[in-house]
């Protein structure tokens, strides 16, 4: 009788594996599913553009006539109805078969004419290299910009005059205008080289400031506004591939090192018929100061310049004339250690107030600045994160931040012309991080929301109610194979330091977790300014990697020290100033202490310790300065040597090298390297042109000086990210994995 109920137990289980094998299939996670077989592939929304003040919007999607191709599809936000604006089949050239391939596309003000942007090519980290053409709605004529001589893929960042009847874009370093009446192409500027740049930046301003577009059209049209940097004197970087030709050869790159002068960048003026430029006059040494942003005034007679010092801790508000270039500083925000650059910033109607952010009174808030009188429109005591939308036609003013997590985001709005209680509208039955696109009307949104273990869902939804009125995307099936994975949830925990200090930290622990037992822990670390680690949101692949390092006997643990970019009040943020490598490191090692006294179950003797970029950095600086904690370390493309780093980034944060020599001696890796007692991994691509592999050998040198054994793997022109060429995601991550087990084992059979 037993013997009968276990065969029919065993027949029954053999029945629901074979009708739902992949339950089955991914109860444990393998690395071939995660970066080979994209079993757990995120489901995006595509990207909409809001169309007739919102009230629809538009976006491409699979062409039914012409497989592989796109139409440019318009919904109806009220009534959900979609028609096709622009099929496919407008968008062949002419003499050709096929429709043009569509990356991206931006309308004229009048909704008459498409500009479609095809064809793109990647410079440093970003396909901003192109083809660009022109669809005329009205006579569907579809013409390509950059006239007979135009080479392919070598158009950049083209947009309409407000009237629609041009076409501005840059071409070889130089600021073209296109007339589409007549075609005459005008040439703005001449002196363009890989030296000389017009209307667009070199790989500093781009990496640091986000700067790559870099002419505007005045609001009248009549005029252009364009940045020009001089690199003349800046070095190049010598990068080496020797895999792609039998002889190697050298790729330069323009990369001012920490210590180095920035390149000379100054804004000019340009009638969009042609002629001379004027020169907007700013104060100082053009060669030791940075413009990362303008903005025209609505009566285009004027722009409105953030100008900061090198130290980037002084930020002069400069409106500038543009009939002579004259001068005038009309706001000015200083720190004792760095200012962000200011993105929420904006005219408002009354043509005389613009919107600013800064963190004067101890926290990050929105001002109106108006004839040199600020008002305050955020709270003080919390954290504004961005702005999403300046909605003035209704008087509101919409921003994320999260004052009771830093770990999360929401959603908040308070009135625009007044300081006054702000509401949150995000649903407070979804904790976790929430972004949002907002509609020019503030109607509607495109809501994003996901949590640690939940992939993000996409939704459309009314304001201020939050009523969801469609699904763009729910990633059920995402959703429902993660359910089945065999795993414990992402803990959210807080450490505190003996001086008080609250560190936010997470933690993953094994399935089949026994408190009785002792467990090795790996750190991920990240802890520079510039990200966090700690975030109650969807991880992705970093997420699926963990946890399957968990199922192994692993616990995953991350804190977010000082310093890191955290809506905790500018104190916690900026007193990494001048210490950056060190109090991070500090913090780190400190927070590891408390966790082995808070649980009994981490075994002391197996900690380790991983990072990517300044997480390599931080992983570095683990090892060699609390060689008694950390027993094994994996640093993916760090910096070694902060002197290594360009100079917009390291200067910001550790200052001049020539004015604070220790803040670079104390605070990089390299110096403390003859510590290292534990296993240490190095990994680093050599085409990598934002930390260069240069780091690396540095490092290698002090290691080999100092007798110090260590492991390494370069990948072959792969650039920061590692993720070129076929298999690489997979092989760096296999890499990690059997060094991690090696060296760090978890003691199960």
């Amino acid at each position: 009788m037993l013997k009968n109920t276990i065969e029919k137990v065993y027949f029954i289980i053999l029945i629901v594996l074979f009708l739902n094998p992949l339950s089955a299939q991914q109860s444990n996670l393998t690395l071939a599913q995660i970066f080979s077989k994209n079993t757990f592939s995120l489901e995006r929304s595509k990207t909409l553009k809001w169309f007739e003040d919102g009230n629809s919007y538009t976006t491409l999607i699979p062409s039914f006539e012409n497989e592989g191709y796109y139409d440019i599809l318009r919904t109806d936000i009220k009534t959900d109805t979609q028609s096709i604006l622009i099929p496919a089949t407008w968008m062949i050239p002419k003499g050709k078969d096929a429709p043009l391939q569509i990356e991206d596309y931006s309308w004229s003000n009048d909704k008459t004419k498409v500009l479609l942007f095809t064809n793109s090519s990647r410079v440093w980290r970003y396909n901003t290299k192109g083809d660009y053409w022109v669809l005329n709605l009205k006579t569907k004529k579809l013409s390509k910009l950059g006239g007979a001589k135009a080479k392919p893929s070598s158009l950049m960042f083209a947009k309409f005059s407000p009237n629609g009847n041009k076409v501005g874009y840059v071409r070889e370093h130089n600021i073209y205008i296109e007339s589409l009446v007549d075609n005459k192409i005008t040439p703005l500027t001449t002196d363009g080289t890989s030296k000389i740049i017009n209307g667009t930046f070199d790989w500093a301003y781009e990496e640091e400031f986000s700067c790559r577009d870099g002419f505007k059209w005045s609001p009248d049209g009549s005029k252009i506004a364009y940045w020009r940097i001089d690199a003349s004197f800046i070095k190049n970087f010598l990068m080496i591939n020797n895999t792609d030709s039998i002889y190697s050869y050298t790729i330069p790159v323009q990369y001012p090192k920490a210590g180095e002068k920035p390149s000379e960048a100054k804004i000019g003026v340009v009638n969009s018929l042609g002629g001379n430029t004027t020169w907007m006059k700013l104060s100082g040494d053009a060669n030791n100061q940075y413009i990362p942003r303008a903005i025209w005034k609505p009566d285009s007679k004027s722009l409105l310049i953030q100008h900061l010092n090198r130290a980037q801790n002084h930020n002069k508000v400069t409106l500038c004339n543009v009939a002579d270039g004259s001068t005038r500083v009309i706001h000015e925000d200083k720190e004792t250690a760095w200012l962000d650059v200011v993105d929420d910033f904006q005219y408002l109607d009354d043509q005389n107030t613009f919107t600013w952010v800064s963190e004067k009174s101890g926290w990050r808030a929105v001002y109106h600045i108006k004839n040199g009188k600020e008002t305050q429109i955020t709270p003080t005591n919390s954290d504004m994160i961005n702005v999403v939308l300046t909605d003035e036609k209704n008087g509101w003013l919409y921003y994320i931040s999260s004052p009771e997590n830093a770990t999360q985001r929401y959603l908040y709005r308070t009135k625009l012309n007044i300081k006054g209680i702000a509401e949150r509208l995000s649903p407070k039955n979804q904790p976790g991080t929430h972004t949002y696109d907002i509609a020019p009307n503030g109607k509607y949104a495109q809501h994003t929301y996901s949590r640690s273990g939940l992939p993000p869902i996409t939704d459309i939804i009314t304001l201020p109610d939050h009523k969801v009125i469609k699904t763009l995307v729910s990633n059920e099936k995402l959703k429902k194979q993660i359910e089945t994975i065999d795993s414990n949830p992402q803990e959210f925990f807080q450490i505190t330091l003996d001086d008080g200090t609250s560190l936010d930290a997470y933690m993953i622990k094994p399935p089949g977790f026994d408190s009785t037992k002792k467990y090795p822990v790996l750190f991920h670390v990240y802890g520079e300014p510039w990200s966090q680690t700690v975030l109650d949101s969807w991880g992705g692949n970093n997420y699926l990697w963990h946890t399957m390092l968990s199922q192994q006997g692993y616990i995953i643990m991350s804190i977010d020290n000082r310093g890191t970019p955290a809506p905790k009040g500018r104190k916690w943020r900026k007193c990494v100033y001048g210490q950056i490598g060190v109090l991070s490191s500090s913090d780190q090692a400190k927070g590891v202490k408390e966790i082995l006294k808070m649980f009994d179950f981490i075994d002391a003797n197996r900690i380790g310790i991983w990072g990517w970029s300044g997480g390599g950095s931080m992983t570095l600086n683990a090892l060699f300065r609390y060689p008694e904690i950390y027993k094994m370390g994996m640093a993916v493309a760090p910096v070694s040597d902060q002197r290594l780093y360009d100079n917009i980034y390291q200067e910001r944060y550790s200052g001049i090298p020539q004015l604070m020599p220790e803040s670079y001696a104390k605070g990089s890796p390299v110096n403390f390297a003859k510590n290292l007692k534990g296993d240490l991994l190095l990994i680093h691509g050599t085409g990598d042109d934002n930390v260069h592999y240069q780091s690396i050998e540095v490092l290698i040198n002090e290691l080999i000086r100092h007798n110090k054994i260590f492991s390494m793997v370069s990948y072959p022109n792969r650039s920061h990210g590692i993720y070129e060429e076929e298999n690489t995601s997979r092989h760096l991550r296999e890499t990690l994995t059997k060094y991690l087990k090696t060296n760090l084992p978890t003691n199960r059979k």
